[in-house]
């Protein structure tokens, strides 16, 4: 049986961590930052950690974990 492929680009957007949560970057940061608020550019930092259902969808398209 061949092995199953990775999805491109969940590797590109996501990082699965040691216990198997799966983080992804803050949505919302690309560009129109001009009309977002300081309160939303704030708490929009850095990264977060997904749901347990939209967690599933992600390693379901990344089979053995992302490096």
């Amino acid at each position: 049986m061949p092995k199953m492929k990775t999805k491109s680009s969940v590797k590109k957007r996501f990082k699965i961590t040691g216990t198997g949560k799966v983080m992804a970057a803050q949505a919302g940061k690309r560009h129109g930052m001009i009309k977002r608020t300081p309160k939303f550019i704030r708490n929009a930092r850095g990264s977060i950690v997904l749901q347990p259902g939209d967690a599933a969808i992600i390693k379901k398209a990344a089979p053995y974990g992302l490096d």
